[in-house]
């Protein structure tokens, strides 16, 4: 049925609330990376840029939902592109989930090993200090378990603690900013207004504020769903999800400019307690937030290969989860530099998901001659969107032929020189 049939019950508010916290989630500890490839003023521009261009994109397809009177994304592409739509929106809906879950297991291994480190003082080439190791214990004892509840909605009630999480990080990062200036050499050109790095930035930064694979959901459950309602929320939401992630790229380049990582916290020293401490929150949301990524990968497995044939059952339920709770790991073990794995995400999935696609789609379905004022933008994003994304998919292949750099899990040189400077 359309939208007209139903209402939801939540407010302005609660609905910008679920909104902010489907956008800021693990990206943000690449943002300062993204600042480190485009440039300090280029990246800002872009955070800025990607926040409106996102607002816009939201904003449009739920207007082709409404025009068409469909009430799921996969629903919305198969009305504007037949079966075609529907089979690439489900690859890409397969795609930004599962790298997104890969991304979460080289987190785990980043932070817990240096965590253990610290903690029970063993040696990096322990067991305990291998990430592999790591990885592997927290798919099964705790990601996996997760994962195989066929219910999600205990789960979401956990993204508020997320969320929480996040911003006490935030403060962190923000209030250690000034530690640093004195450990951290600042060289010539960390303040450069733009780099060559500008495609690697948009590929973490379209990972950053990727939230369209719920914005149906959002607008069934918001009271009143119209149109103008709908924009005031994402208005909102994106306004401040944009200011939190900008907090995060400055803080985070701030602090460490040339040196910034894609995983913020492989700057932090193994012996700062206090990171050591925001490491173990962090690795808690990444924990909690994984089963709700593999529920959605599963749901697309499930409705592409099997909803029509077979009706569900728990040993399928078991076995897909297994699979791709033992294939994320499988490809998180090929790198720990998290930086490609969120550029990646960004240029395969994140850009056609949350940027070509709406565009493309509301341009078929809305009435009107193509360049008319009202799909100008459109037009421009869906072009735009594309020669990012081909770009970025080019640049990313050649990186990784190259051989992908980061610390490695590895001190920073300037946790080398005496401790007392850092942890004032």
């Amino acid at each position: 049925g359309g939208w007209h049939s139903f209402s939801g019950t939540s407010s302005l508010l609660q609905t910008s609330f679920n909104f902010i916290n489907s956008i800021i989630g693990s990206g943000v500890v690449g943002v300062a990376y993204a600042l480190r490839q485009a440039g300090f003023g280029m990246g800002l521009i872009l955070l800025i840029m990607f926040a409106v261009v996102t607002d816009y994109s939201l904003c449009i397809l739920i207007k082709a939902g409404i025009a068409t009177g469909t009430s799921t994304y996969q629903d919305l592409v198969q009305a504007a592109f037949g079966l075609p739509g529907f089979y690439m929106l489900t690859f890409m809906q397969f795609i930004y989930p599962f790298i997104a879950m890969i991304s979460y297991n080289v987190i785990i291994g980043d932070t817990v090993t240096k965590v253990f480190v610290r903690i029970f003082k063993v040696t990096p080439d322990s067991i305990l200090g291998n990430r592999h190791f790591i990885v592997i214990m927290a798919s099964l004892l705790v990601t996996l378990p997760l994962s195989l509840h066929r219910n999600i909605s205990k789960l979401n009630k956990v993204s508020l603690v997320s969320l929480i999480i996040i911003l006490a990080i935030l403060g962190f990062v923000v209030v250690r900013i000034g530690t640093f200036a004195d450990a951290v050499p600042s060289l010539p050109g960390s303040y450069m207004f733009a780099d060559k790095g500008i495609t690697k930035a948009i590929g973490v930064i379209a990972f950053a504020y990727m939230c369209h694979h719920n914005s149906f959901l959002l607008f069934a459950a918001l009271k009143d769903p119209t149109q103008r309602r709908w924009n005031k929320v994402t208005h909102i939401s994106l306004a401040l999800s944009c200011c939190i992630i900008v907090l995060f790229g400055i803080g985070g380049y701030v602090s460490f400019n040339v040196y910034s990582q894609g995983d913020l916290f492989e700057n932090y020293c193994k012996d700062d307690d206090i990171a050591n401490v925001a490491r173990l929150l962090f690795t808690l949301t990444i924990m909690l937030t994984y089963p709700i990524e593999c529920f959605v990968t599963r749901e697309v497995l499930d409705n592409a290969f099997f909803v029509t044939r077979f009706p569900s059952n728990l040993v399928r339920h078991i076995i897909m989860t297994l699979f791709i709770v033992l294939t994320t790991f499988a490809f998180s073990t090929l790198t720990d530099c998290l930086g490609i794995v969120l550029e990646l995400n960004g240029v395969l999935a994140a850009i056609p998901l949350a940027y070509i696609l709406p565009a493309a789609t509301y341009l078929k379905v809305e009435n009107g001659p193509l360049l008319s004022w009202a799909k100008i933008p459109a037009l421009m994003l869906a072009v735009c969107g594309a020669a990012v994304a081909i770009c970025g998919t080019v640049v990313s292949i050649l990186d990784i032929s190259a051989g992908v750099s980061c610390s490695h899990g590895a001190d920073m040189h300037y946790c080398i020189v005496p401790a007392a400077n850092i942890t004032t």
